[in-house]
């Protein structure tokens, strides 16, 4: 696909490596930029372009129609196994050991290449797993107080 370097392209890609940790929708990323006089329309058509160019990936969540984009296109990227958290929705960068790990195990044990850049395991990150532990333990203590 022939790529075009427009100011709007422009403004998109920098938009997206600033929020690289994020996954972010068409809407929501439209709305950022509409102040930098983006419109609706190119950011949709730059999307598609910069997902079919690899500097992006599209992705969707279980239970939804809704599409969301993630910067790919980071030099840290390529070499990492993304974590995403299902909760807070931020996008992790596995450590390189790790990943080198996890990828070269599953390719010598099934001899399937693993395109690390483009893995991501669903979870729950340390910081919303704290909050939800400190919730569970809150109304236990709640309830145990209680009487009940």
């Amino acid at each position: 696909m022939q790529s075009y370097s427009t100011k709007q392209r422009k403004l998109l890609l920098s938009y997206l490596a600033a929020h690289a940790d994020e996954e972010l929708a068409a809407d929501v990323i439209s709305r950022d930029l509409s102040h930098e006089g983006v419109s609706v329309s190119a950011v949709y058509r730059n999307l598609a372009a910069l997902e079919a160019d690899g500097k992006i990936q599209k992705v969707t969540k279980s239970g939804t129609r809704r599409a969301f984009y993630r910067f790919s296109d980071a030099a840290e990227c390529r070499r990492h196994i993304h974590l995403y958290c299902t909760e807070c929705g931020k996008t992790y960068h596995a450590d390189v050991p790790t990943t080198d790990y996890v990828a070269d195990r599953i390719e010598s044990a099934s001899g399937f290449e693993v395109d690390r850049s483009k893995t991501v395991i669903r979870g729950v990150c340390r910081e919303c797993g704290k909050a939800a532990d400190t919730t569970a333990n809150a109304k236990k203590t709640v309830n145990n107080g209680s009487g009940t």
